[in-house]
């Protein structure tokens, strides 16, 4: 194994987290995540040649993913399938109290990250939660990096007003 060849397996691994919460941003399916980020490794595993002439191997992966997932859709448009949707939501906790609290305001949100559209959800993934550049995401996505900035701004006014307008827990539809 070259050095080169350990480096991107090590970074691979180090990615990770960060492709599979980009992966359930994308499919809403813990399972389709996992399926889809294994697919990306092994993908990338085949092709290092072009992962080692990536700039940047996240944003090479978040590329693999994306594409994977819109085959993966069209793929499930032709053969009707449709795929039930699981809570996203899996804490580990000794404190019943805080854990229930932090369960609630998850599900909460979860709830309106749900409703947004995938354009505003995987844009938000990028920058928010895996913390891509603007510019970063918009070339992962293909997009302008205008309609990125726009996408994410939007989507955090939906967060805030949605989680601050729902005192009870019963989130508006954004």
């Amino acid at each position: 194994m070259s050095t080169r060849n350990g480096q991107i397996r090590s970074e691979l691994v180090t990615l990770l987290p960060r492709l599979r919460r980009f992966a359930l941003a994308l499919s809403h399916n813990r399972h389709d995540a996992d399926d889809l980020v294994q697919t990306a490794i092994v993908r990338a595993l085949a092709q290092e040649p072009a992962a080692q002439l990536a700039e940047r191997l996240d944003s090479w992966m978040y590329k693999v993913l994306r594409n994977l997932w819109i085959d993966e859709r069209r793929r499930r448009t032709v053969r009707g399938s449709v795929e039930p949707v699981e809570s996203l939501i899996d804490l580990a906790g000794e404190d019943g109290r805080t854990n229930t609290e932090v369960r609630s305001e998850l599900a909460l949100a979860q709830k309106v990250f749900d409703r947004m559209s995938p354009e505003l959800r995987t844009s938000a993934v990028l920058v928010i939660v895996n913390e891509l550049s603007y510019r970063e995401a918009a070339d992962v996505l293909e997009v302008p990096i205008g309609t990125v900035m726009s996408r994410v701004s939007r989507a955090r006014r939906v967060l805030v007003e949605s989680l601050a307008d729902t005192p009870n827990g019963d989130a508006g539809t954004p």
